[in-house]
């Protein structure tokens, strides 16, 4: 099993749903960068469920315990090593479907893969609570690239088939969900609660924005922009869908429509579109990178 991401800088996750704890240890940071444990906090509580009925039914308080790395509130550029408890797990729920193969789900895989050493419980190294670790990992990340001058900002683009507004350079508006246009939560998270009440489930759609990015990153073929954001987005449990720029949009197009014409703006060039959101040949052109990824229902 490979549980690490990153050359220069990787991270590694660890940890089972139903176990003790989950977690990640980030290495190659440098020395005497900020650990916002604020602002680690905070995104994990925009990921916490709240047994509201739009999420799943476990709630868990997720505090942070750094066990190596940061001293003082920065970082000693030795690994860093962060921990999420297990607090709230209930490994009864799944005693009625602990020797079932659930569908849609990596019952079967991990069986074929694993052959029966693997913690079911809760979907074990499947589950999606390991996600807690790599938001507090991202977190963490995300006050240094903000240092930068990088901007990540996502929104719900679609949910259970209510749309939000389309992006644009507008922050999210305050409400429980991340959306352009706060007027369409209500029917967002009725359509949620109207498939929990038929006793199922819903997928949806985020749309993610990168600005303040330099042209230049990324390299040609096999480590693109492109294919890193991809081999991330795809280790997110349910991803299943990605595209970048207009996407699949592609496909309806000619030429001169998915061409994104270079002209100057204050100075550097820019294009005068972003259809192929930000990135020519794997490597950033320096507009607002742009993608989409699709999550099925569970």
């Amino acid at each position: 099993m490979k549980n690490t991401f990153g050359n220069a800088v990787s991270l590694t996750i660890f940890g089972e749903s139903h176990g003790p704890a989950v977690g990640a240890v980030l290495d190659g940071l440098a020395a005497g960068l900020p650990v916002d444990e604020a602002a680690i906090a905070a995104a994990l509580d925009r990921r916490r469920a709240r047994g509201d009925g739009l999420s799943t039914a476990r709630t868990e308080a997720d505090e942070v315990e750094f066990l190596s790395g940061v001293y003082e509130g920065h970082t000693t550029g030795t690994a860093v090593t962060l921990m999420i408890r297990n607090l709230n797990t209930r490994s009864g729920d799944y005693a009625k479907t602990a020797g079932l193969l659930r569908p849609g789900h990596a019952d079967f895989t991990a069986h074929a893969k694993y052959e029966g050493w693997q913690d079911a419980r809760g979907g074990g190294h499947f589950s999606g609570r390991l996600t807690a670790a790599s938001v507090a990992a991202g977190a963490l990340c995300e006050t240094v690239l903000r240092q930068l001058g990088v901007r990540v900002c996502t929104h719900i683009a679609a949910c259970a088939g209510v749309e939000d507004a389309p992006l644009s350079s507008a922050r999210p508006a305050p409400g429980h969900f991340a959306l352009l246009d706060p007027g369409r939560e209500a029917a967002m998270q009725e359509a949620i609660r109207a498939a929990g009440r038929d006793g199922d489930s819903v997928g949806g759609i985020l749309e993610t924005i990168v600005t303040g990015l330099p042209a230049g990153i990324g390299e040609p073929w096999f480590d693109s922009v492109e294919s890193e954001l991809a081999h991330l987005m795809f280790s997110i449990p349910a991803c299943k869908g990605l595209e970048f720029g207009a996407g699949f949009r592609f496909a309806g197009m000619r030429g001169s429509e998915a061409n994104d014409p270079f002209t100057m703006r204050d100075g550097r060039v820019v294009t005068a579109t972003n259809r192929n959101g930000g990135i020519n040949g794997g490597i950033t052109n320096g507009m607002p990178l742009v993608f989409r990824t699709v999550i099925k229902p569970t």
